[in-house]
């Protein structure tokens, strides 16, 4: 099986790669964040077309998830992270696919910081980290998959100081995500590729791209019953490199 999340920014404009990458990869599972539509708006049609399920929660612009289940229908088991009904940004999805639990993520990128949007970040990943706990507790086999708007170590972006006042390198966020593995969560790609950086994300701005100037931000975390079936695990770079492309490229995992 193999599961895997992107990133699309704005699924409708970029409709052509998605399906592209689904007809070239074939996952599983994919799940997407930054949808940017309404429900009304999400392509549903054409990702039936292609052969895939989809269960979605989006708004228009900003935000979205959606996970993809090849030949399946995902049965949605949570619409939201819990911690906060007050909360009505579309950042988590969660759902039965094949045998597993699959938590589509969404992280809050916290920009500016500090503020109140570092603030909700912070509140949001604590939120995250206590339902994730829950899931181990509970020996679900279970995959948090998508963008966690964290630079996880200096390892896992080019050189450079010049993202060193951004949230997704603070040491709050990163904190955070350390917790979180020290729940039993496996990096799938981390674990496979101890040596590379395995870079998901390259900004727009300044040749990131054609520099392989990148960041590590996207992540498919296993819990304890999953890890044993890791085999393999990486990143669609590819995709990177089409036209009207996603700033992000898919991470992907195989499990036995």
């Amino acid at each position: 099986m193999r599961i895997a999340t992107f990133n699309i920014n704005n699924i409708n404009r970029r409709l052509p790669s998605l399906l592209a990458w689904l007809e070239r990869e074939q996952p599983d599972v994919a799940c997407l964040q930054e949808t940017k539509t309404a429900d009304e708006g999400f392509p549903l049609a054409a990702i039936e077309a292609a052969g895939y399920g989809a269960v979605f929660r989006g708004q228009r612009t900003w935000n979205g998830v959606a996970i993809l289940a090849r030949g399946a229908e995902p049965l949605v088991t949570r619409r939201a992270l819990p911690g906060d009904p007050e909360d009505a940004q579309p950042r988590y999805l969660e759902a039965a696919v094949a045998g597993l639990l699959v938590a589509c993520v969404y992280l809050p990128n916290g920009n500016p910081q500090p503020g109140p949007k570092f603030a909700y970040k912070l509140r949001w990943f604590e939120r995250l980290n206590a339902h994730a706990a829950e899931l181990i507790d509970a020996a679900v086999p279970a995959v948090l998959a998508g963008d966690f708007n964290v630079v996880p170590t200096d390892f896992d972006i080019y050189p450079s100081k010049s993202w060193a006042k951004d949230a997704l390198l603070q040491p709050e966020p990163r904190a955070a995500f350390r917790r979180l593995l020290a729940q039993g969560w496996t990096d799938a790609v981390r674990t496979l590729h101890p040596g590379q950086p395995m870079y998901s994300f390259w900004d727009y701005k300044r040749n990131r791209w054609a520099r392989d100037a990148g960041l590590r931000i996207d992540a498919l975390l296993l819990s304890p019953s999953l890890a044993p079936r890791l085999a393999a695990a990486g990143v669609h770079r590819w995709v990177r490199a089409e036209p009207e492309a996603s700033d992000h490229a898919p991470v992907w995992a195989e499990l036995r």
